[in-house]
């Protein structure tokens, strides 16, 4: 057997992998929202679905797909929602919020400067998993930032 890296050379430790109703139209949103890029070509099934494409964005990699409920892989949609919410660093987080917004996302949570010193606003896309883009504006060192998590959680 050949001697490899068990961790394959481009592939950051964590990736995660979505599963849509629509896995086409869900990457030309990623690309032109978020700025996701496909990488590789897509491996198409002979039904038309895609059973595998990824993503990038810096050095994250996202792995989408067509849902497959007959192997049990299927999106927030069909089961009710997501409970996870995926975080991503963007350069302009106001230009990207509007165009999710503007591209048919659900606003959850506006845009707003936070206290740890991110501006950061979340949404829902049109296939069900929820998103945080965030740009941070503010490095905000340790005594203060536990000053401010008290203010915000309603301490004194």
């Amino acid at each position: 057997m050949p001697d490899v890296e068990p961790i394959p050379a481009g592939y950051p430790r964590v990736s995660p992998y979505l599963f849509v109703d629509g896995a086409a139209a869900a990457i030309e949103f990623y690309a032109s929202v978020i700025g996701l890029q496909q990488r590789g070509d897509r491996m198409t099934g002979p039904d038309g679905r895609i059973g595998h494409a990824e993503l990038q964005l810096g050095d994250s990699v996202v792995m989408i797909a067509d849902e497959f409920p007959e192997a049990g892989a299927v999106g927030p949609k069909r089961v009710g929602g997501s409970p996870v919410l995926l975080n991503v660093y963007v350069p302009d987080v106001d230009a990207v919020f509007a165009r999710a917004l503007a591209a048919g996302a659900k606003e959850l949570r506006p845009v707003n400067d936070q206290f740890y010193g991110d501006r950061t606003g979340s949404f829902e896309d049109p296939w069900g998993h929820r998103w945080s883009v965030a740009t941070h504006v503010e490095d905000v060192p340790a005594a203060e930032m536990a000053a401010r998590a008290k203010a915000a959680m309603g301490g004194n």
